[in-house]
């Protein structure tokens, strides 16, 4: 089945959630998943998109990004480098990422709020951490600098 169209992904914020093929456990060795952290930090590091939450999960990962290219190339970027990656280096030989990935894009600072707290809460709710400042492969984690809320999307509070 091949990808649906989505038209023009311009300068807009967006949830993201990819994920293995067929639900492998792929990311579960830290390995694995710290080669997909230092991919998803590279291509933000070339400024391809602006990173502003992540959790990477045994068998999928969130983001929430705003591309600097297209949509469809910043995550062309993060699946197909990761990929190669880890043929490369880890010797991996088989597939890894299912073919499409689900997008929503963020309208308003109450959707950003929310998909954060998705985020963040995901590896307590899988019972992979007891809180997500304990999941090492996150952006609630100490110390992670990312990508500030877009300020078209921050309340007026936070923007001042």
């Amino acid at each position: 089945m091949a990808a649906p169209h989505r038209g023009t992904t311009g300068s807009g914020t967006y949830f993201i959630t990819a994920g293995t093929f067929q639900k492998q456990q792929l990311l579960q060795s830290d390995r694995m998943a710290q080669l997909l952290l230092d991919v998803l930090l590279g291509y933000r590091s070339q400024e391809k998109y602006l990173l502003h939450e992540f959790v990477l999960m045994p068998d999928h990962f969130h983001l929430l990004i705003t591309p600097l290219l297209t949509l469809e190339r910043a995550l062309q970027l993060i699946k197909g480098g990761f990929s190669f990656r880890a043929k490369k280096e880890l010797g991996f030989g088989g597939e890894i990422w299912e073919k499409s990935f689900y997008d929503r894009r963020v309208r308003d600072w109450g959707e950003y709020s929310a998909f954060r707290q998705y985020i963040h809460r995901n590896p307590v709710k899988k019972g992979l951490a007891l809180v997500p400042e304990e999941y090492p492969y996150g952006s609630a984690r100490t110390g992670m600098a990312l990508d500030a809320v877009p300020r078209r999307l921050k309340p007026e509070e936070l923007s001042a």
